[in-house]
């Protein structure tokens, strides 16, 4: 395992500070051809602002006040996802209602502006506030409370998604969503997570668009509870009955993959960092196996790249503005090449990241966002 030594370094007195530069990479820049889809990945569903508390030494205790030692604040949702994938080269349309207030505007300027995400099919409806989480980040954990109104009918939810090499969808239990099986009829290859299931049936027939899935991305709790499977190896298995590729998160174990259409299974352990702030950690993994996915790499470096995304993600505050760039990634991976005492085998699992990461030469300014206090700061 590649110790918390080898992290970029960061820590809370840069959070409202940008890297240095940003490498522009584009990790499909082999397989693309004039008759591609306009974009790499499509994503709907609901942006929220995030108020993220960080250095908190316990849970908040009721009766009493409890102070942080950071905040930041940034784009949230269904917005954590889209950032990682746009940071990471992938041409990424979003489409989602943003409220006309303060908080959807700053919220829309990050995205789009900020990330460069398209926002063509997303719209402002006026009336409609922006949906809040405030999340209390302690001993590795994370306590959230939100505030929203169900969505005006307003919302995109197209039944003709636009052409993407893939989509990503979270499956809701017991409910459609029209789009995934138009997406998927169009050669869209859609990638799926869950969330958790409150009605405690944990049944996956309930997850009826699974079948027009490419990969399923569930944790381990959820992955053994679908399956009643014992362990989230064979859960994993389990589920390549239902969709051709499985991944099952590990937590701190890392993860492990089984591609029904290869036989092949793959297991990454986790990269050991110093957490500050786990929010948007999963949505970060999911990107980067989206990535390597689309980039036809092998399963293992897959996992690893996304386990390493994920784990650069948490040593920032803020959900979608901590996703790395791969400015951060290549720092990492020179970094850890000069510390002593590195596991080679551990070493050699990242190795690949050699014909990716461009020299610092290739870089050109651009600061990366970073949650900041109050959303009405602008950056330099």
């Amino acid at each position: 395992m590649i110790p918390s030594s080898a992290s970029t370094g960061k820590g809370p007195s840069s959070v409202a500070e940008g890297a240095a530069c940003q490498v522009q990479v584009d990790p499909l820049a082999a397989l693309r051809t004039p008759d591609d889809p306009p974009w790499d990945v499509y994503l709907t569903g609901t942006v929220f602002l995030d108020i993220i508390f960080t250095g908190l030494d316990s849970a908040p205790v009721r009766g009493t006040e409890s102070w942080a030692r950071g905040m930041g604040s940034s784009p949230g949702g269904v917005a954590n996802m889209a950032t990682a994938l746009a940071r990471l080269g992938l041409k990424t349309s979003l489409a989602a209602a943003f409220g006309d207030d303060h908080y959807g505007e700053y919220c829309w300027d990050a995205l789009e502006t900020g990330e460069h995400i398209d926002l063509a099919t997303s719209r402002t409806v006026p009336g409609w506030h922006s949906p809040v989480t405030v999340s209390m980040a302690y001993e590795g954990e994370r306590t959230m409370v939100s505030h929203g109104h169900e969505p005006p009918p307003e919302e995109p939810a197209p039944d003709c998604p636009p052409r993407a090499r893939a989509a990503i969808a979270s499956l809701t239990p017991g409910k459609r969503a029209p789009w995934i099986a138009q997406a998927a009829s169009k050669g869209t290859r859609v990638f799926a997570d869950v969330g958790w299931d409150d009605t405690g049936a944990w049944d996956l027939a309930g997850l009826a668009d699974l079948e027009h899935c490419e990969a399923f991305l569930p944790n381990a709790e959820e992955a053994m509870r679908y399956t009643g499977a014992n362990c989230p190896r064979a859960a994993a298995h389990a589920l390549t009955e239902h969709v051709p590729l499985a991944v099952v998160t590990l937590g701190a174990e890392g993860a492990y993959a089984v591609d029904r259409r290869t036989g092949e299974s793959a297991e990454v352990p986790a990269i050991e960092v110093a957490a500050l702030d786990p929010t948007g950690a999963g949505d970060v993994f999911v990107a980067g196996f989206v990535t390597g996915t689309l980039a036809d790499w092998p399963l293992a470096d897959r996992l690893a790249f996304a386990g390493l995304t994920a784990a650069l993600s948490v040593q920032e505050f803020g959900g979608s503005l901590s996703a790395p760039g791969w400015s951060e990634i290549g720092a990492w991976w020179r970094k850890v090449q000069s510390v002593e005492g590195q596991e080679p085998a551990a070493l050699r699992r990242y190795a690949f990241l050699d014909d990716l990461v461009p020299e610092e030469t290739a870089a050109r300014p651009w600061p990366l966002r970073r949650a900041v206090p109050t959303i009405g700061f602008r950056s330099a």
